[in-house]
């Protein structure tokens, strides 16, 4: 490519154009030649990292307390309104907020993971789309561009690049995983990314990159869905063999993130150990700040995995028969539904291992709705 766009500079040199002109008009154009030969290696190119290591320090410094794994989903309309009308990207205020969490705990590891939309540099070439930052301790070591469409697997590159980059784990740390995106399709998923029409997107894709995150069969001690309608029973059965405690929404968040604020300082919020009042805790912040920006029904529910298998297993049959005839139907023969309210799902162990914060939306028909039971089914229309 350099070598083509040099044969093009001399060529240009050799134009009629430049016969007889001042030499300030042939310098001009040569810096510009350069600035855009510069420019269009640089988009050819990653970001190089930044130095992985700090400065020499006691060994005991690099084995964190936390390990927190993030992947933001910015492939799509995350443009929202503030009540007040300021618009900003729903995905970038979570990045944001993400750094704030590395920075702010200095016993965590911390892997960022921000996917974003392809765009092109001279509307020829393509830039990178996914973007990483690793925090140790409290600091940025590195930030690396790279491409997400790389890999058999989805989350090829991500993985990559968190077994690259992490320390060895002793003694245990506590382990966190979070994905901010719109709802994950259980099935289907093609369309899911707006720079790739014809990629799906699907549960089972984000499984496999827990799977092999948690290849030593250590789970995540907290998993935080912020989409929606992702509080399913079979989201959650899909999710348990990597999770203890799981935090999503059963309902529509209409792109609102859950509130990271309670995750600044894990020293404090976990300093019992206690993952599952710390769950709770975050859960319910969370609901207190949606309940003051959304007008539309909120419900958020914090799920102890060992406790909510008993549910999950009694209603697996109804729910994969649901799934099945949503992959068959017209979308318009499904909706989404509280699975109390449809007799098929209802069993005495509905309530059992779960919390739930929920408030009725402002208007509509879901205004004299007293209560939610945390799960999300299929239902089909008749």
């Amino acid at each position: 490519m350099q070598r083509a766009f040099s044969a093009f500079v001399r060529r240009s040199f050799a134009h009629p154009f430049f016969y007889g002109h001042h030499p300030c008009v042939l310098n001009a154009f040569r810096k510009y030649c350069c600035l855009a030969l510069g420019l269009l290696l640089f988009s050819c190119s990653s970001h190089p990292p930044l130095s992985r290591e700090t400065a020499p320090v006691e060994e005991s410094a690099f084995a964190p307390n936390y390990i927190v794994v993030c992947i933001i989903h910015g492939d799509g309309n995350y443009l929202v309104h503030d009540p007040d009308g300021n618009a900003y990207r729903a995905d970038e205020e979570a990045l944001a907020r993400a750094k704030k969490v590395a920075e702010r705990n200095s016993q965590a590891e911390v892997f960022i993971f921000h996917e974003k939309r392809r765009r092109h540099f001279l509307l020829f070439f393509p830039r990178h789309d996914g973007e990483f930052y690793y925090y140790r301790n409290g600091r940025l070591l590195a930030q690396e561009s790279y491409w997400r469409d790389q890999g058999r697997s989805r989350f090829d590159p991500e993985v990559e690049l968190y077994y690259r980059f992490r320390v060895e784990e002793r003694p245990r740390p506590m382990r966190l995983f979070f994905y901010f995106g719109h709802e994950i399709p259980e099935v289907g998923g093609t369309g899911y990314d707006a720079s790739y029409r014809d990629r799906s997107f699907t549960l089972q894709e984000l499984v496999d990159g827990l799977e092999r995150i948690t290849c030593d069969s250590t789970k995540f001690d907290l998993v935080v869905l912020s989409t929606c309608f992702n509080g399913t029973p079979h989201t959650i059965s899909e999710l348990s063999p990597f999770a203890r405690y799981i935090i999503a929404s059963p309902g529509n968040l209409h792109r609102s993130y859950f509130d990271l604020r309670p995750f600044e300082e894990l020293d404090l919020g976990l300093r019992d150990g206690d993952m599952s009042a710390f769950a709770k805790e975050c859960a319910h912040q969370s609901f207190d700040r949606l309940t003051k920006d959304i007008q539309t029904e909120i419900t958020v529910a914090v799920y102890d995995v060992d406790r909510v298998q008993g549910f999950v297993h009694s209603v697996d049959s109804v729910y994969d028969h649901a799934l099945t005839a949503l992959e068959e139907a017209a979308p318009t023969s499904i909706e989404h539904c509280d699975c109390a309210e449809d007799p098929a799902y209802v069993r005495p162990a509905m309530s059992e291992g779960i919390d739930v914060f929920y408030r009725p939306a402002r208007f509509g028909r879901s205004t004299r709705k007293q209560g939610h039971s945390g799960w999300e089914c299929l239902k089909l229309l008749k």
